[in-house]
């Protein structure tokens, strides 16, 4: 492992790493080269780095790495707190009204047309965090101006090529489910009221002690709530194309193309995020820009799987059991992992206080 080590460098990215956190820490526990990548696009710069590096092409460098700003701060005296025992709960209200759905169980929807759910694309997310524009050098396009230069001409492009060529299969899964929590545990009941699956959530250690659970009311209320599922996925068939492109070395159109299929799956599960707070009956308290849509200005919260309030990446099977995703195409891996890539599944929560936290 050691001579591996040395001859292969790593590039690293992902919404759970940082730059100091792979440049400084994991670059101190291998010994060849460590770096870390914001997206594809710095990813093939740093390839080209290394490359040229290794060939000993004059004048080339590696960036330098990361260093970790760590705040000087005068010594103070520091009180231990000590922690709460057992599953304190948080301070999250459990007197808010609970909607009644439109249905209980599962419903599929197929052929949703892509007029319906393109306006959800978050571009900026996609110009910037999937294809990477940004102003290059001082006195150069700004960013505002390759949005209009080179962002929406190609995205316009794109779009019309993945209609013309129907790579686009977008369909939904999705259901409504009577539910209690008991302590960190999300119960899901059937119709009798006995326990059909439950999911356990960590649970803040300090703050507010947040915890998923705490969003629905607890067993003890003898009230039932209502929980949302959904899965969707814009098909396998964009996922295809943009492995032609790979094969074909068409790295630029590969890249803007997978970035743009992922995105999609997001503006598929955002719009019908939406549908469900509309048949939740409180769409009326959505904002009206598209771009507070964005920013998550609206009622409740929608927790995707492997992220830092929920986690626990094997839960995908229990969503999986409930909803059938296999009736839109979408299936879980052995590493519960779900293909088509470009597919996501979540947890709807209608609480208006659920909020997006961190209980790590």
């Amino acid at each position: 492992q050691r001579k591996l080590a040395a001859q292969y460098p790593v590039i690293l990215g992902g919404a759970a790493l940082t730059r100091a956190y792979v440049e400084q820490d994991l670059h101190e526990i291998y010994e060849g080269e460590v770096r870390y990548a914001r997206d594809a696009f710095e990813g093939l710069r740093l390839m080209d780095a290394l490359i040229a590096v290794k060939r000993g092409v004059p004048g080339a460098v590696l960036p330098e790495l990361k260093q970790r700003r760590v705040v000087k701060r005068a010594a103070t005296a520091v009180l231990e707190v000590e922690e709460p025992e057992g599953s304190v709960r948080s301070d999250v209200a459990i007197d808010n009204r609970v909607p009644e759905p439109p249905f209980w169980g599962t419903r599929v929807i197929k052929g949703i047309g892509l007029k319906d759910y393109a306006s959800w694309l978050d571009e900026g997310a996609l110009f910037k965090g999937q294809w990477g524009l940004k102003q290059a050098r001082a006195g150069g396009p700004t960013y505002e101006e390759l949005v209009e230069t080179e962002g929406r001409p190609r995205l316009r492009g794109w779009l019309e090529k993945l209609h013309t060529d129907n790579l686009l299969e977008a369909a939904v899964v999705y259901g409504y489910f009577p539910c209690v929590s008991k302590g960190d545990d999300l119960i899901l009941l059937d119709e009798d009221g006995s326990e059909r699956t439950r999911f356990t959530f960590p649970r803040q250690r300090r703050g507010r002690r947040l915890c998923l659970a705490d969003y629905f009311r607890p067993e003890e209320s003898g009230e039932r709530d209502v929980v949302g599922l959904q899965v969707v996925t814009v098909g396998s068939r964009i996922g295809e194309a943009t492995a032609e492109l790979f094969a074909a070395d068409a790295y630029r159109d590969y890249l803007e193309l997978h970035g743009l299929s992922v995105q999609l799956a997001e503006a598929l599960a955002e719009y019908w995020h939406a549908r469900v707070r509309a048949e939740l009956g409180f769409a009326s308290e959505d904002p009206d820009d598209v771009e507070d849509m964005f920013a998550l200005k609206y009622r409740g919260a929608r927790f995707s799987l492997g992220y830092g309030a929920c986690p626990n990446l094997e839960d995908r099977a229990k969503i999986a059991d409930l909803l059938q995703p296999e009736r839109i195409g979408v299936h879980l891996s052995e590493e519960f992992q779900l293909h088509p890539e470009q597919s996501t599944d979540a947890i709807v929560i209608h609480h208006p206080d659920a909020t997006y936290f961190n209980a790590r």
